[in-house]
């Protein structure tokens, strides 16, 4: 285990990417090699539950959730874990393992669609794991004033990853249809990849100077949502998540409005992965310069006008979809990382991945209820009222955030 201490954080000011530790880089080869293979399953999901096993939305919406919020007790734990133990890589790496295994699960589960929704769920157990420790890895492993270049630089290894899974999905089901068994083989030894690849370089770095400091509780990580400004942070987490409408819904409307083959669904993936890799740098570096919690904001402003550009007329539809993907890839620049860079103002150092895991496992839960309730509208009352709905609410959202991140005061 070592330590980032200010001579080392000196050092490391002089260059172009100054103030970003050696964890940083390889925590994002591994997340590059791990998005390869989960985008490749996520990319087929929506169009295999859909169309292949004939899935109601409403059903999606209750699989799409169990994704998005299946790991929220998981990700509570392993960030109490990672800092009580101070061992953010190994909990991270045991995260990134059960992900591997669900790959091979998802084969035995075969047509099974309640399988099928265990077996995402556990896997995304193993994202809720790995989260909030490797995300403490990068913010330790960072000068504090280059958190935003930081989260931004491991996300654009990250969304490259998610830009070529759903590239080698396609591959493979260009080649050969239906073939989505291979998918899930191909996704699983890549996964195993990005394991050894953690294990093998990236290093745990100590949140504290002192060695005899008491070991992080359960009752010290509650006492942050004491805190009124860490929780009104998390309030706002959970606030736009509850009105955030899940890419794979926007990308079902688009296909829909489209009348795109089955085939180059996954390609809808690549668009806005391909925004998210080319604006993810430079919106981190904006968040630092001018305010992380403005560039939030600005994201889900984005997203907003993503949802909307679906409601251009049908002969405009090349343009709506080419926009909303772009906006859809530019809101996930500025909120994915930024959101744990701006949190981690907010954390003390001794609880950094439990802080971080609360703020994710926020965000997560609501986008959970998000993805249940948009399929529940849809399913009751047409797609087009679903994102109306969501529409309307997240505007409210957006401006009660606003309202609120002025009130909020960065830890000492």
């Amino acid at each position: 285990m070592y330590q980032l201490d200010p001579k080392s954080l000196k050092s490391l000011r002089r260059g172009r990417w100054s103030g970003l530790g050696p964890n940083v880089f390889f925590l994002g080869i591994t997340s590059f090699l791990t998005d390869i293979s989960s985008e490749m399953v996520t990319s087929v999901l929506p169009i295999y539950l859909v169309f292949a096993l004939g899935l109601t939305p409403l059903q999606f919406g209750i699989v799409d959730g169990l994704s998005q919020g299946a790991a929220a007790l998981a990700r509570l734990a392993s960030g109490l874990i990672a800092d009580r133990f101070q061992r953010n890589r190994e909990v991270a790496a045991f995260g990134y393992g059960l992900s591997a295994a669900c790959k091979l699960l998802l084969l035995a589960a075969g047509n099974a669609w309640t399988l099928l929704s265990a077996a995402i769920a556990l896997d995304r157990v193993g994202k809720g794991i790995r989260t909030g420790p490797r995300d403490a890895l990068i913010s330790l492993s960072s000068a504090p004033e280059r958190l935003g270049l930081a989260f931004g630089v491991h996300r654009a290894f990250d969304t490259a990853g998610a830009m070529l899974g759903p590239l080698a999905a396609f591959a493979i089901l260009a080649m050969l249809p239906q073939a989505f068994d291979l998918v899930f083989v191909v996704s699983f030894f890549v996964a195993v990849a990005g394991v050894a690849a953690l294990l093998c370089f990236a290093k745990n770095v100590s949140s504290t100077e002192s060695t005899d400091r008491p070991r992080t509780t359960a009752r010290e990580v509650g006492a942050l949502l004491r805190q009124p400004s860490f929780r009104a942070l998390v309030l706002i987490g959970t606030g736009l998540g509850l009105m955030t409408v899940a890419d794979s819904f926007i990308f079902l409307m688009l296909q829909r409005k489209l009348s795109a083959e089955a085939a180059w669904f996954p390609l809808f993936y690549v668009a806005t992965a391909l925004a998210y890799l080319v604006l993810a740098i430079p919106a981190g570096r904006l968040g630092d310069r001018f305010g992380r919690g403005r560039m939030f904001i600005v994201g889900h402003v984005l997203l907003l006008f993503a949802g909307l550009s679906l409601f251009l007329p049908d002969s405009a539809g090349l343009l709506s979809g080419a926009l909303s993907l772009l906006l859809l890839g530019a809101y996930y620049a500025c909120t994915d990382g930024v959101l744990m860079a701006l949190a981690s103002a907010f954390v003390p150092l001794h609880l950094r991945a439990s802080g971080l895991s609360i703020v994710a496992t926020a965000n997560g839960v609501s986008r959970l209820l998000a993805s249940i309730l948009f399929g529940a509208i849809w399913n009751w009352h047409g797609m087009e009222f679903a994102l109306a709905v969501f529409s309307a609410g997240l505007a409210i959202a957006i401006v009660l955030a606003t309202l609120t991140f002025k009130r909020l005061k960065e830890v000492d």
